[in-house]
Protein backbone atom coordinates (compact mmCIF):
# COMPACT_ATOMS: atom_id res chain seq x y z
CA UNK A 1 0.00 0.00 0.00
CA UNK A 2 2.91 2.47 1.08
CA UNK A 3 4.68 1.71 -2.14
CA UNK A 4 1.44 2.31 -4.63
CA UNK A 5 0.52 5.74 -2.59
CA UNK A 6 3.97 6.96 -2.55
CA UNK A 7 4.52 6.57 -6.32
CA UNK A 8 0.54 7.95 -6.82
CA UNK A 9 1.92 10.86 -4.32
CA UNK A 10 4.58 11.87 -6.54
CA UNK A 11 3.04 11.84 -10.00
CA UNK A 12 0.41 13.85 -8.22
CA UNK A 13 2.93 16.58 -6.95
CA UNK A 14 5.08 16.45 -10.20
CA UNK A 15 3.58 14.36 -13.19
CA UNK A 16 7.03 13.72 -13.65
CA UNK A 17 8.94 9.75 -14.82
CA UNK A 18 12.09 11.78 -14.18
CA UNK A 19 11.11 12.25 -10.49
CA UNK A 20 9.42 8.92 -9.81
CA UNK A 21 12.46 7.25 -10.91
CA UNK A 22 14.84 10.09 -8.53
CA UNK A 23 12.28 8.74 -5.15
CA UNK A 24 12.62 5.13 -6.45
CA UNK A 25 16.49 5.39 -6.44
CA UNK A 26 16.48 7.39 -3.45
CA UNK A 27 14.91 4.57 -1.64
CA UNK A 28 17.04 2.02 -2.89
CA UNK A 29 20.35 3.96 -2.57
CA UNK A 30 21.26 2.92 0.82
CA UNK A 31 21.03 -0.80 0.28
CA UNK A 32 23.79 -0.09 -2.10
CA UNK A 33 26.07 1.22 -0.20
CA UNK A 34 24.99 -0.57 3.46
CA UNK A 35 23.35 -3.94 2.90
CA UNK A 36 27.10 -5.53 2.83
CA UNK A 37 27.36 -3.51 6.15
CA UNK A 38 24.16 -4.47 7.35
CA UNK A 39 24.82 -8.12 6.50
CA UNK A 40 28.30 -8.21 8.64
CA UNK A 41 25.99 -7.05 11.72
CA UNK A 42 23.36 -9.82 11.21
CA UNK A 43 26.65 -12.16 11.38
CA UNK A 44 27.87 -9.82 14.74
CA UNK A 45 24.43 -9.66 16.27
CA UNK A 46 21.38 -11.46 17.00
CA UNK A 47 19.09 -11.58 13.83
CA UNK A 48 15.71 -10.59 15.49
CA UNK A 49 17.30 -7.60 17.49
CA UNK A 50 18.52 -6.35 14.19
CA UNK A 51 15.22 -6.38 13.37
CA UNK A 52 13.16 -5.19 15.79
CA UNK A 53 14.87 -2.03 15.14
CA UNK A 54 14.47 -1.59 11.64
CA UNK A 55 10.96 -2.72 11.54
CA UNK A 56 10.60 0.34 14.45
CA UNK A 57 12.02 2.72 11.55
CA UNK A 58 10.14 1.96 9.31
CA UNK A 59 7.39 2.40 11.16
CA UNK A 60 7.83 5.82 12.35
CA UNK A 61 8.80 6.78 8.93
CA UNK A 62 5.49 5.66 7.81
CA UNK A 63 3.55 7.81 10.39
CA UNK A 64 5.74 10.94 9.18
CA UNK A 65 4.65 10.52 5.57
CA UNK A 66 1.28 9.89 6.73
CA UNK A 67 1.07 12.84 9.03
CA UNK A 68 2.27 15.28 6.02
CA UNK A 69 -0.12 14.09 3.63
CA UNK A 70 -2.83 14.63 6.02
CA UNK A 71 -1.79 18.27 7.12
CA UNK A 72 -1.52 19.17 3.47
CA UNK A 73 2.06 20.57 3.74
CA UNK A 74 3.77 17.90 2.20
CA UNK A 75 6.26 18.43 -0.63
CA UNK A 76 8.24 16.08 -3.10
CA UNK A 77 11.35 16.88 -1.41
CA UNK A 78 9.43 15.53 1.73
CA UNK A 79 8.80 12.14 0.00
CA UNK A 80 12.61 12.10 -1.36
CA UNK A 81 14.12 12.36 2.51
CA UNK A 82 11.37 10.10 3.82
CA UNK A 83 12.14 7.52 1.04
CA UNK A 84 15.97 7.73 1.98
CA UNK A 85 15.40 6.74 5.67
CA UNK A 86 12.95 3.72 4.48
CA UNK A 87 16.12 2.99 2.79
CA UNK A 88 18.54 2.89 5.67
CA UNK A 89 16.18 0.81 7.03
CA UNK A 90 15.83 -1.51 4.35
CA UNK A 91 20.24 -1.83 4.08
CA UNK A 92 19.98 -3.35 7.40
CA UNK A 93 16.76 -5.16 7.30
CA UNK A 94 17.04 -7.12 4.22
CA UNK A 95 20.18 -9.25 4.80
CA UNK A 96 18.99 -10.14 8.40
CA UNK A 97 15.79 -11.15 7.79
CA UNK A 98 17.10 -13.48 4.74
CA UNK A 99 19.55 -14.78 7.05
CA UNK A 100 17.26 -15.28 9.82
CA UNK A 101 14.74 -17.59 7.75
CA UNK A 102 17.87 -20.59 7.99
CA UNK A 103 17.51 -19.85 11.71
CA UNK A 104 13.80 -20.26 12.19
CA UNK A 105 13.70 -23.63 10.06
CA UNK A 106 16.66 -24.86 9.60
CA UNK A 107 18.60 -25.92 5.89
CA UNK A 108 16.58 -28.97 4.69
CA UNK A 109 13.24 -27.11 5.07
CA UNK A 110 14.53 -23.79 3.68
CA UNK A 111 13.79 -23.90 -0.25
CA UNK A 112 9.92 -24.09 0.79
CA UNK A 113 10.31 -21.78 3.74
CA UNK A 114 11.95 -19.07 1.24
CA UNK A 115 8.77 -20.31 -1.28
CA UNK A 116 6.12 -19.94 1.64
CA UNK A 117 7.68 -16.67 2.67
CA UNK A 118 6.77 -15.18 -0.89
CA UNK A 119 3.87 -16.27 -0.86
CA UNK A 120 3.39 -14.13 2.38
CA UNK A 121 4.52 -11.36 1.03
CA UNK A 122 3.33 -11.60 -2.38
CA UNK A 123 -0.35 -11.84 -1.55
CA UNK A 124 0.08 -8.64 0.41
CA UNK A 125 1.29 -7.61 -3.22
CA UNK A 126 -2.29 -8.81 -4.07
CA UNK A 127 -4.17 -7.16 -2.13
CA UNK A 128 -2.42 -3.78 -1.20
CA UNK A 129 -2.16 -2.35 -3.90
CA UNK A 130 -5.94 -3.15 -4.65
CA UNK A 131 -6.65 -1.90 -1.33
CA UNK A 132 -4.44 1.02 -1.83
CA UNK A 133 -6.33 1.57 -5.17
CA UNK A 134 -9.29 1.68 -3.66
CA UNK A 135 -8.51 3.92 -0.79
CA UNK A 136 -6.60 6.91 -2.86
CA UNK A 137 -9.77 6.95 -4.77
CA UNK A 138 -12.15 7.36 -1.95
CA UNK A 139 -10.07 8.93 1.06
CA UNK A 140 -7.15 10.11 -0.50
CA UNK A 141 -3.08 8.67 0.01
CA UNK A 142 -2.75 9.38 3.29
CA UNK A 143 -4.82 6.16 4.46
CA UNK A 144 -2.21 4.60 2.79
CA UNK A 145 0.42 5.23 4.49
CA UNK A 146 -1.48 5.18 7.82
CA UNK A 147 -2.33 1.80 7.51
CA UNK A 148 1.14 0.83 6.92
CA UNK A 149 1.92 2.09 10.03
CA UNK A 150 -0.15 0.50 12.13
CA UNK A 151 0.45 -2.87 10.26
CA UNK A 152 4.27 -2.95 11.66
CA UNK A 153 3.00 -3.01 15.04
CA UNK A 154 2.10 -6.19 14.14
CA UNK A 155 4.86 -6.91 12.96
CA UNK A 156 6.57 -5.85 16.23
CA UNK A 157 4.27 -7.73 17.92
CA UNK A 158 5.40 -10.83 16.01
CA UNK A 159 9.01 -10.38 16.38
CA UNK A 160 8.91 -9.81 20.40
CA UNK A 161 7.14 -13.18 20.32
CA UNK A 162 9.82 -15.14 19.03
CA UNK A 163 11.89 -17.36 20.75
CA UNK A 164 14.77 -17.75 18.46
CA UNK A 165 16.89 -14.81 18.80
CA UNK A 166 18.77 -15.58 15.87
CA UNK A 167 22.23 -15.67 17.11
CA UNK A 168 25.68 -15.26 14.82
CA UNK A 169 27.86 -18.20 14.48
CA UNK A 170 30.75 -17.62 16.65
CA UNK A 171 33.03 -17.85 13.60
CA UNK A 172 31.31 -14.66 11.76
CA UNK A 173 32.22 -12.59 14.16
CA UNK A 174 34.96 -10.91 12.71
CA UNK A 175 36.20 -6.89 12.77
CA UNK A 176 34.13 -5.21 9.90
CA UNK A 177 36.73 -4.70 7.25
CA UNK A 178 37.56 -8.39 7.32
CA UNK A 179 34.44 -9.69 7.07
CA UNK A 180 33.29 -7.66 4.23
CA UNK A 181 36.28 -9.20 2.35
CA UNK A 182 36.20 -12.90 3.56
CA UNK A 183 32.68 -12.25 1.72
CA UNK A 184 33.80 -10.69 -1.21
CA UNK A 185 36.58 -13.56 -1.80
CA UNK A 186 34.13 -16.51 -0.97
CA UNK A 187 31.67 -14.90 -3.37
CA UNK A 188 34.31 -14.78 -6.72
CA UNK A 189 35.75 -17.93 -5.76
CA UNK A 190 32.40 -20.44 -5.65
CA UNK A 191 31.12 -20.20 -9.51
CA UNK A 192 27.39 -20.79 -8.29
CA UNK A 193 27.48 -17.68 -5.96
CA UNK A 194 29.19 -15.48 -8.59
CA UNK A 195 26.64 -16.71 -11.41
CA UNK A 196 24.13 -16.13 -9.44
CA UNK A 197 24.96 -12.62 -7.72
CA UNK A 198 25.64 -11.53 -11.66
CA UNK A 199 22.72 -12.67 -13.34
CA UNK A 200 20.84 -10.59 -9.94
CA UNK A 201 22.88 -7.34 -11.18
CA UNK A 202 21.81 -7.64 -14.33
CA UNK A 203 17.98 -8.45 -13.53
CA UNK A 204 17.79 -5.84 -11.14
CA UNK A 205 19.73 -2.94 -12.82
CA UNK A 206 17.49 -3.65 -16.04
CA UNK A 207 14.07 -5.33 -15.77
CA UNK A 208 13.01 -5.23 -11.77
CA UNK A 209 11.71 -2.14 -11.63
CA UNK A 210 8.43 -2.59 -11.74
CA UNK A 211 7.74 0.31 -8.98
CA UNK A 212 8.16 2.51 -11.92
CA UNK A 213 7.55 0.36 -15.44
CA UNK A 214 3.44 -0.17 -13.35
CA UNK A 215 2.25 3.18 -12.52
CA UNK A 216 4.13 4.86 -16.25
CA UNK A 217 2.37 1.99 -18.18
CA UNK A 218 -0.88 2.56 -16.13
CA UNK A 219 -0.80 6.95 -16.07
CA UNK A 220 0.67 7.44 -19.53
CA UNK A 221 -0.05 4.14 -21.71
CA UNK A 222 -3.02 3.02 -20.66
CA UNK A 223 -4.15 5.99 -18.57
CA UNK A 224 -5.88 4.39 -15.99
CA UNK A 225 -6.75 6.40 -12.23
CA UNK A 226 -5.37 5.03 -9.13
CA UNK A 227 -7.87 2.06 -9.11
CA UNK A 228 -6.62 0.87 -12.37
CA UNK A 229 -2.90 1.20 -11.67
CA UNK A 230 -3.54 -0.57 -8.27
CA UNK A 231 -5.13 -3.98 -10.01
CA UNK A 232 -2.38 -4.01 -12.43
CA UNK A 233 0.12 -4.04 -9.22
CA UNK A 234 -2.31 -6.94 -8.27
CA UNK A 235 -1.81 -8.92 -11.07
CA UNK A 236 1.51 -8.68 -11.03
CA UNK A 237 1.16 -9.63 -6.98
CA UNK A 238 -0.86 -12.43 -8.94
CA UNK A 239 1.49 -14.21 -10.55
CA UNK A 240 4.35 -14.10 -7.86
CA UNK A 241 1.63 -15.84 -5.47
CA UNK A 242 1.13 -18.37 -8.58
CA UNK A 243 5.09 -19.22 -8.76
CA UNK A 244 5.66 -18.85 -5.04
CA UNK A 245 2.89 -21.76 -4.49
CA UNK A 246 4.42 -23.92 -6.97
CA UNK A 247 8.05 -23.51 -5.25
CA UNK A 248 6.31 -24.42 -1.96
CA UNK A 249 4.67 -27.63 -3.30
CA UNK A 250 7.89 -28.94 -5.52
CA UNK A 251 10.59 -26.93 -4.62
CA UNK A 252 12.73 -28.78 -2.27
CA UNK A 253 15.93 -29.09 -4.17
CA UNK A 254 18.34 -26.08 -4.80
CA UNK A 255 16.99 -24.68 -8.58
CA UNK A 256 19.95 -24.77 -11.31
CA UNK A 257 21.97 -22.03 -12.55
CA UNK A 258 20.03 -22.93 -16.11
CA UNK A 259 16.78 -22.57 -14.31
CA UNK A 260 17.63 -19.32 -13.13
CA UNK A 261 18.82 -18.26 -16.73
CA UNK A 262 15.88 -19.15 -17.83
CA UNK A 263 13.51 -17.72 -16.27
CA UNK A 264 15.61 -14.43 -16.24
CA UNK A 265 15.20 -14.46 -20.11
CA UNK A 266 11.42 -14.63 -19.92
CA UNK A 267 11.58 -11.68 -17.55
CA UNK A 268 13.58 -9.95 -20.68
CA UNK A 269 10.91 -11.07 -23.03
CA UNK A 270 7.79 -10.27 -20.55
CA UNK A 271 9.32 -6.20 -20.57
CA UNK A 272 9.17 -6.40 -24.56
CA UNK A 273 5.66 -7.18 -24.50
CA UNK A 274 4.73 -5.17 -22.30
CA UNK A 275 5.89 -2.54 -24.53
CA UNK A 276 3.53 -3.56 -27.17
CA UNK A 277 0.24 -3.83 -25.44
CA UNK A 278 -2.58 -1.19 -26.00
CA UNK A 279 -4.82 -2.92 -23.18
CA UNK A 280 -5.67 -2.78 -19.91
CA UNK A 281 -6.54 -6.53 -19.76
CA UNK A 282 -3.52 -7.36 -22.08
CA UNK A 283 -1.04 -5.67 -19.42
CA UNK A 284 -2.84 -7.57 -16.65
CA UNK A 285 -2.01 -10.99 -18.58
CA UNK A 286 1.81 -9.84 -19.50
CA UNK A 287 2.23 -8.50 -15.14
CA UNK A 288 1.28 -11.94 -14.27
CA UNK A 289 3.59 -13.71 -16.38
CA UNK A 290 5.87 -11.37 -15.50
CA UNK A 291 4.78 -11.96 -11.50
CA UNK A 292 5.19 -15.63 -11.93
CA UNK A 293 8.46 -15.62 -13.39
CA UNK A 294 9.78 -12.70 -10.89
CA UNK A 295 9.38 -15.17 -8.03
CA UNK A 296 10.67 -18.01 -9.21
CA UNK A 297 14.23 -15.74 -10.35
CA UNK A 298 14.60 -14.15 -7.17
CA UNK A 299 13.35 -17.07 -4.98
CA UNK A 300 15.49 -19.51 -6.80
CA UNK A 301 18.59 -16.87 -6.55
CA UNK A 302 17.98 -16.75 -2.54
CA UNK A 303 17.38 -20.47 -2.01
CA UNK A 304 20.98 -21.36 -4.16
CA UNK A 305 23.05 -18.41 -1.93
CA UNK A 306 21.87 -19.70 1.09
CA UNK A 307 22.04 -23.09 0.95
CA UNK A 308 25.87 -22.86 -0.75
CA UNK A 309 27.20 -20.31 1.77
CA UNK A 310 28.77 -21.40 5.36
CA UNK A 311 26.53 -20.61 8.19
CA UNK A 312 29.44 -18.24 9.71
CA UNK A 313 28.86 -16.26 6.36
CA UNK A 314 25.40 -16.23 5.76
CA UNK A 315 24.42 -12.69 6.84
CA UNK A 316 27.57 -10.89 4.86
CA UNK A 317 26.59 -13.37 1.58
CA UNK A 318 23.14 -12.30 2.26
CA UNK A 319 24.55 -8.57 2.39
CA UNK A 320 25.95 -8.93 -1.01
CA UNK A 321 22.34 -10.71 -1.79
CA UNK A 322 20.06 -7.45 -1.30
CA UNK A 323 23.34 -5.14 -2.55
CA UNK A 324 23.12 -7.10 -6.06
CA UNK A 325 18.93 -7.47 -5.84
CA UNK A 326 17.91 -4.51 -4.02
CA UNK A 327 21.37 -2.09 -4.64
CA UNK A 328 20.79 -1.71 -8.45
CA UNK A 329 17.72 -1.04 -8.33
CA UNK A 330 18.60 2.87 -8.09
CA UNK A 331 20.65 2.66 -11.09
CA UNK A 332 17.96 1.23 -13.32
CA UNK A 333 15.00 3.33 -11.46
CA UNK A 334 16.88 6.78 -13.00
CA UNK A 335 17.77 4.61 -15.87
CA UNK A 336 13.88 4.02 -16.96
CA UNK A 337 12.71 7.62 -15.32
CA UNK A 338 15.34 9.13 -17.75
CA UNK A 339 14.53 6.84 -20.87
CA UNK A 340 11.13 7.31 -20.22
CA UNK A 341 11.04 10.83 -19.87
CA UNK A 342 12.55 11.66 -23.40
CA UNK A 343 11.76 8.54 -25.60
CA UNK A 344 8.14 7.53 -24.28
CA UNK A 345 7.07 4.46 -22.11
CA UNK A 346 7.06 2.04 -24.57
CA UNK A 347 10.90 2.87 -25.51
CA UNK A 348 11.80 2.54 -22.10
CA UNK A 349 10.02 -1.38 -21.17
CA UNK A 350 11.87 -2.20 -24.75
CA UNK A 351 14.80 -1.05 -23.85
CA UNK A 352 14.53 -2.94 -20.66
CA UNK A 353 14.05 -5.84 -22.23
CA UNK A 354 16.60 -6.13 -24.77
CA UNK A 355 19.00 -4.80 -23.15
CA UNK A 356 18.26 -7.25 -20.40
CA UNK A 357 18.75 -10.24 -22.85
CA UNK A 358 22.18 -8.67 -24.28
CA UNK A 359 23.85 -8.37 -20.94
CA UNK A 360 22.64 -11.77 -19.90
CA UNK A 361 24.21 -13.37 -23.05
CA UNK A 362 27.46 -11.51 -22.35
CA UNK A 363 27.43 -12.68 -18.70
CA UNK A 364 27.10 -15.98 -19.07
CA UNK A 365 29.57 -16.31 -22.74
CA UNK A 366 32.32 -14.50 -20.10
CA UNK A 367 31.48 -17.41 -17.75
CA UNK A 368 31.87 -20.03 -20.40
CA UNK A 369 35.01 -18.62 -21.25
CA UNK A 370 36.81 -18.32 -18.25
CA UNK A 371 35.91 -21.98 -17.45
CA UNK A 372 37.23 -23.26 -20.93
CA UNK A 373 40.59 -21.33 -20.78
CA UNK A 374 43.69 -22.46 -20.00
CA UNK A 375 45.35 -23.12 -16.36
CA UNK A 376 48.40 -21.50 -16.77
CA UNK A 377 51.15 -22.52 -14.47
CA UNK A 378 54.93 -21.33 -13.59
Amino acid sequence: MQSVGQAWLVLELTRSAWSLGLVSALQFIPVLFLSPIGGAMSDRFAKRRVLLLTQSTMMLQAFVLAALVYSGRVQYWHVAVLATIYGLGRAVDIPARQAFVTDLVGKPDLPNAVALNSIIFNTARIVGPAAAGLLIARFGVAMAFLLNGISFLAVLAALLAMRTDGRPDPAGRVGLRAGLIGALTYAAATPTVAVTLGLLVVMSLLVLNFNVFVPLVAYQVLHEGAHGFGLLMSALGAGAVAGALGLTLFGRDRPSLSTLTWTAAILCVGMLGLAMVGHFATAAAVLVVLGFCQILFTTGCNTTLQLATPDALRGRVMGLYALAFAGMTPFGALLIGFVAEHLGVRVACGFSGGCGLAAMVALLLSKRLVAESPIKTA
